[in-house]
C-alpha cells in the first residue's frame, strides 16, 4: 500500500526551496488630460485668490494711514468699518436665517476682542506711527501672541519652528533698537504700543476662534454685526467725528474698503486660496503683506525708511514666512 504522506512532505520540502515571486503592482494611470487641466486651472485661480489677498491686506496698512493724514479720526474709521460690513451682512444673514447665531455668547466674545479692541487699537496706532512700524508691531509680532494665546488658550506647546520664528524677531528687534540709538532716531511712541495691543487681541482671537470652531463665515460676519451693534451708538453720541470735514470720496473710500473689502472680500478670497493651495503655502506667501506695505509707503506716503527699519521688517518678514520649512517641504 503507498502512503501519500510522504510524498506531500517531499513535494512541500521542494516547494520551500523555489524563490517567492511576487507579481508586479500596476502603477497608477496618470491623470487624464482634463483632470490635469482642471488641477492647473484650480492652481491658477488659488494664486489669483492669494495675490487679491495679499493686495488688500497690504493695502490696510496704507490705507489706514491715508485716513489718518486726513480729517478723518480713529473712531470715524472704525464707524465706517463696522456699519458698512453691518450694512450688507445683516441682510444676507437674515436672508439665510442665521441672525439667530447672534445669541450665542462666544461670539459676541469675540467681537469685543477680535472687532471692537483690534479695528479701534490699530486705527489708534496709525493716527501715530508710520506704515514700516505696524509692519513690525502689528503684523511681524502675530507669530509672538498667536504662540503665546495658543499656548494659554489650547495648550499647545511651543514648536521647533515657533521657537526659531520667536528668536528671530527679537533678535531683529532687538538689531531695529540698537541701529536706532546708533542713528540717534530712537523713534518709538504710542501709536507702537496701539499696534502692539491690536496685535494681542488678533492673537487671542484666532486662539478661541479656533478652540470654539466657528465656521469662518459665522465668524466673521456674526464678529462684523455685533461690532456695528455696540460701537455705532458709543460712536455717534460721546467719540470725536471728523466727518464734517473730510470730503465724500474719503468716506466712501475708507467705507468700501474697510467695510467690504477688509472685512468681508479679503476672508471670501483667502478661504478660497486656502482651498486650492493650502494652508501652508498661502499662509507663508501671505506674511509678506506687511514688508511690501511698508515699502509702497515710501513713495505712497513720503514715509522715511531707515536702516534700523530695515532690520526690523527683515527679521519679523523671516519669522513669519518660516522660509525653512519652504526648504524642508522642498
Amino acid at each position: 500500500m503507498r502512503r501519500v504522506g510522504n510524498g506531500k512532505r517531499h513535494e512541500s520540502a521542494r516547494m520551500k526551496n523555489l524563490p517567492i515571486v511576487t507579481p508586479d503592482l500596476p502603477e497608477e494611470p496618470p491623470l487624464p488630460p482634463a483632470d490635469c487641466d482642471e488641477a492647473r486651472r484650480q492652481q491658477l485661480i488659488g494664486y489669483g485668490l492669494l495675490f487679491a489677498t495679499l493686495l488688500i491686506w497690504g493695502s490696510f496698512t496704507l490705507i489706514s494711514r491715508i485716513a489718518a493724514a486726513n480729517s478723518l479720526t480713529p473712531w470715524d474709521v472704525s464707524g465706517l468699518r463696522f456699519a458698512a460690513a453691518a450694512l450688507v451682512l445683516i441682510p444676507i444673514q437674515w436672508y439665510r436665517g442665521q441672525l439667530r447665531v447672534l445669541l450665542d455668547w462666544r461670539l459676541f466674545a469675540l467681537a469685543l476682542v477680535g472687532g471692537l479692541a483690534y479695528a479701534n487699537f490699530a486705527y489708534l496706532g496709525f493716527n501715530y506711527a508710520p506704515a514700516a512700524h505696524a509692519a513690525i508691531w502689528l503684523n511681524g509680532m502675530l507669530p509672538f501672541w498667536m504662540a503665546l494665546a495658543a499656548f494659554v488658550v489650547l495648550k499647545e506647546p511651543f514648536s521647533r519652528d515657533i521657537q526659531i520664528s520667536l528668536l528671530l524677531i527679537m533678535l531683529g528687534l532687538l538689531g531695529m533698537m540698537g541701529f536706532m540709538r546708533y542713528e540717534n532716531n530712537f523713534y518709538l511712541n504710542i501709536g507702537d504700543l496701539f499696534f502692539l495691543l491690536a496685535s494681542a487681541c488678533w492673537g487671542f482671537y484666532s486662539a478661541y476662534l479656533k478652540q470654539w470652531s466657528f465656521p469662518p463665515w459665522t465668524a466673521m460676519s456674526s464678529v462684523a454685526i455685533w461690532s456695528a451693534i455696540l460701537y455705532l451708538p458709543i460712536y455717534l453720541l460721546f467719540l470725536p467725528k471728523g466727518l464734517a470735514d473730510a470730503s465724500w470720496t474719503q468716506i466712501m473710500v475708507q467705507s468700501v474698503f474697510q467695510g467690504w473689502f477688509v472685512v468681508i472680500l479679503a476672508m471670501l478670497t483667502y478661504i478660497g486660496a486656502i482651498e486650492r493651495l493650502g494652508a501652508f503655502k498661502a499662509g507663508s506667501l501671505l506674511a509678506l503683506a506687511p514688508l511690501l506695505a511698508a515699502l509702497a509707503a515710501v513713495p505712497v506716503l513720503n514715509e522715511p525708511l531707515t536702516l534700523a527699519l530695515i532690520v526690523g521688517l527683515v527679521a519679523v518678514s523671516i519669522g513669519a514666512l518660516q522660509p525653512w520649512r519652504l526648504l524642508r517641504r522642498a
